[in-house]
Formats: C-alpha cells, structure tokens, sequence
C-alpha cells in the first residue's frame, strides 16, 4: 500500500496557492476532510489490484485517500483546467493518471483495464446523469462508491411504494445490489451546499440481465413521466388488458406500486 507523501501541503494551501475557488456553474463543492474521504474509500471494500476511477477530483482530497489504497491504477478525470496544475504532483505515486476530459463526454470503461471502479464525489449538476450513463456498462465494473445530494441517494436506494421510489430506483437496483452507505453533513464542505450528502455503494449485479438496460430505462421513463396515472392508460395501445393479466399486474396500478421485477415483467411484455 502506498501512503501521500508527507510533505504533500494541505488542500487548503493548494487551493489558495492556485486560486481554486468553487464553481457553482460546475456544481463544485470541495471535502477537504481526509477522515471522509478515507471513509468512502473503505466503504467501498479491498481495491487490491484495481483501477480506481475518480471523477472531479477538483484539488484532490479524494484522490490522496486513493493514494493510500491497494488500487493498481488511479485515474482522475477533470473538466476543470484550472485543477491540472494542481493535481501533478500527485502524479509522482507513478500510479496517478490525470485526464483533462469532461466525463459526460468519454466512457471510463474504454480507456482503463480491468477490474476497476469508479469512486467519485460527483459534481451536484451532473451526477445522476452520469451514473445512468454508467449504467449502461455496469458489469464492465466492480462496483461505484458515489457522494450526491442526499436526496439522490435515497432516491437511489428507496424501496417500492415509498415517496423517493422512482425512475432512478429501478434502474440502480436492477443493474446493481444498492447500499446507503453514510450521510456528510453539508457544514464538512467548502463551500457548504445547501443540503447534506450522501455515500452509496453500488455493485453490479454479475448474471445476465433478463433485459437490456435501454429497454427498461424506456418503460420506466413513460411510467414514471406520467407517474399519477394508471398503467392502463400509460401504455394504451402498447399492452391490453389481457396482456396486464397475464404477466401479473393490475392495470389500474401506477409506476410507484410496481417492484423492480414488475418492471422487468412490464418490458419483456413490451417487446
């Protein structure tokens, strides 16, 4: 295991030094506590011969507790320039890798080897869509240990028939067994944001989908974008009453009442 040298400055004299203010137009907040960051990485379980990938490590916080990790690899995507600079002498551990890229615009399994993951404190304004990305390839990954918004994490995990159950709920849990990992005040970022975080583990299932990915995202994007209304209007002309019968489940039903093998029950009747 490597450990950050101990003459690497403390974050809080790299952002001065390099003039790193928070951007809220990029949804930056900055964890500068090493105890939390060390967390989510040990949330995440044994990185031993892994890559890790990191998403906005803005001055590096998380990757230093990385550093400190078994990961094989380290590779840490920026949009931000303003960060490169300050990120470079990270790169002396010889396992750290800098790419200056905008993440909603590569796929991280193209350009790292196997096994890896991805443990990431995601930028507020683009983390859902990044993970539903990801997604799409989640058994190219071991698993993802993400920070969002509270309330995405719950989102995230929630059960069926629960206020946050959406969307994003069925789609997490049918690629991926989901943990709500631990909860960070909004106090222990710079600057704060106006709602606490959240930790969520994510594991990808490793069997053979029943469905592909982009099916179910399509079933559940009608049935949740119209959420008040009864499945049997939802998908009028696209399955009959008979249909609904047959797979077990109520037409009168609405998107929240269905389980993650409802849904996938509800797209393979759709093909």
């Amino acid at each position: 295991m490597s450990t950050v040298k101990k003459d690497q400055p403390p974050l809080r004299e790299v952002i001065a030094k390099h003039d790193l203010k928070a951007k809220k137009s990029l949804g930056q907040h900055f964890l500068l506590d090493l105890n939390i960051t060390r967390r989510l990485v040990r949330e995440a379980g044994d990185l031993t011969g892994i890559t890790a990938i990191e998403i906005g490590p803005g001055p590096g916080g998380l990757t230093r507790a990385l550093m400190e990790s078994p990961a094989k690899n380290i590779v840490a995507i920026e949009k931000d320039d303003r960060f490169i600079t300050a990120l470079a002498p990270l790169c002396e551990d010889g396992r750290v890798r800098i790419i200056h890229a905008d993440a909603l615009e590569i796929d991280p399994a193209t350009i790292t080897p196997a096994p890896r993951a991805i443990l990431a404190n995601l930028p507020y304004n683009v983390g859902t869509l990044l993970l539903v990305n990801w997604l799409q390839r989640a058994q190219d990954y071991e698993f993802f240990a993400l920070m969002f918004q509270k309330e995405v994490a719950e989102r995230i995990t929630a059960k069926v028939d629960s206020k946050a159950y959406g969307r994003l709920s069925v789609l997490c849990q049918f690629c991926c067994d989901v943990e709500y990992a631990f909860t960070i005040p909004a106090r222990a970022f710079t600057p704060p944001p106006k709602i606490d975080s959240a930790v969520v583990v994510l594991r990808p299932k490793k069997a053979p989908y029943p469905v592909s990915v982009e099916a179910l995202e399509a079933v559940t994007k009608d049935a949740f974008g119209q959420r008040r209304k009864m499945l049997r209007s939802i998908f009028k002309g696209k399955l009959s009453e008979e249909q609904f019968e047959a797979i077990g489940i109520r037409p009168e039903a609405r998107a929240e009442e269905l389980s993650v093998e409802d849904f996938i029950k509800l797209t393979k009747a759709m093909r």
